[in-house]
């Protein structure tokens, strides 16, 4: 599997088509989702942007919201996480092959119908081979680095919801076959108001071959000041990793409860680093450390406080095809 900032074909984005999953404010979450989509496709230097709607309809509504240059695909689908109900694409040039796992709507939780078929026919309709997989995983639940590393958290990967036959040691063999991951780090618990049961690409995330960011706390009230200082206690422990920092928002509110907002959730395009904020006070710090970190990117800020009421943020949304 490759890195994330390895050369994208293209990238598949889910547009917010389901009223009830918004809490009233499906509107704003389509704008944030098109203004994620047009900072992607940069004005044509990025990479091409195939925004997934469930229907004509909903095609309508975003072709008013997006860049002319944004491809339109019309594609049933249920929830628009395609970071976890979409193809993993292993392999670039002529030896892409697409992995669709099977997916059990994060532990039976989020039953949407469409979920479970995006995946093999977003891959068939890129003309990929698809290999089908005989056990749950989400794109969220891991990150690569591109060169056989990869981490996760036991939460989440070793969760009974998931694969309850499966041991530690039955789904470190599984990623490696599937995906060539060769060395894996567990991290422990995902982040606060998490419901995808500890989803990694919300807490750490590989910005390097071997170098992983983690966030430090943000004051004294923020929820995951714990979380992130047992991530970082781990991958110390687990060696041979460079530890970058980069900041939290720290306590961000839906409608009274913690959500699960992360600087971490950014995606990595060909042009551009799209960095989800929160109108939080380490909102330009996240994106100024991301920019030095990606110096041949340009980092960009994104208002993400709609998209957040559905439970995740842009990288959760997205899923790249490696070219």
């Amino acid at each position: 599997m490759p890195a994330e900032w390895a050369p994208h074909e293209a990238v598949w984005i889910g547009f917010p088509h389901l009223a009830e999953e918004w809490a009233g404010r499906i509107d704003a979450a389509r704008r944030d989702v098109a203004a994620f989509a047009n900072a992607v496709h940069d004005e044509g230097r990025g990479e091409e942007v195939r925004l997934v709607v469930n229907d004509a309809a909903q095609a309508g509504i975003a072709a008013k919201l997006v860049d002319a240059g944004v491809r339109i695909l019309v594609q049933p689908l249920g929830d628009i996480w395609l970071r976890d109900t979409g193809p993993i694409v292993a392999g670039t040039g002529a030896e892409r092959r697409a992995r669709n796992f099977r997916f059990n709507w994060w532990g039976e939780k989020f039953v949407m119908p469409g979920d479970q078929e995006v995946g093999a026919a977003l891959a068939a309709a890129s003309g990929l081979p698809v290999d089908e997989q005989d056990w749950v995983l989400e794109g969220g639940g891991i990150d690569v680095d591109g060169a056989g590393l990869a981490v996760t958290t036991e939460e989440c990967l070793l969760n009974p919801n998931r694969n309850p036959t499966l041991t530690r040691a039955d789904i470190a063999v599984r990623l490696r076959q599937s995906l060539g991951i060769d060395r894996l780090l567990w991290l422990g618990k995902g982040l606060v108001g998490d419901h995808t049961d500890g989803h990694v690409d919300n807490l750490a995330r590989f910005v390097g071959e071997g170098r992983l960011a983690i966030p430090l706390a943000a004051g004294g009230d923020d929820p995951n000041a714990e979380i992130y200082a047992d991530a970082r206690a781990r991958a110390l422990a687990f060696g041979g990793v460079e530890i970058v920092d980069l900041p939290s928002p720290g306590r961000v509110e839906v409608d009274g409860d913690v959500a699960a907002a992360s600087y971490m959730n950014f995606y990595i395009g060909n042009s551009v680093v799209v960095v989800p904020t929160y109108g939080a006070a380490n909102d330009e710090a996240a994106v100024a450390a991301l920019a030095a970190l990606f110096p041949g990117r340009r980092a960009v800020g994104v208002d993400a406080r709609a998209i957040i009421v559905g439970g995740g943020s842009f990288h959760c949304s997205s899923q790249q095809l490696p070219a």
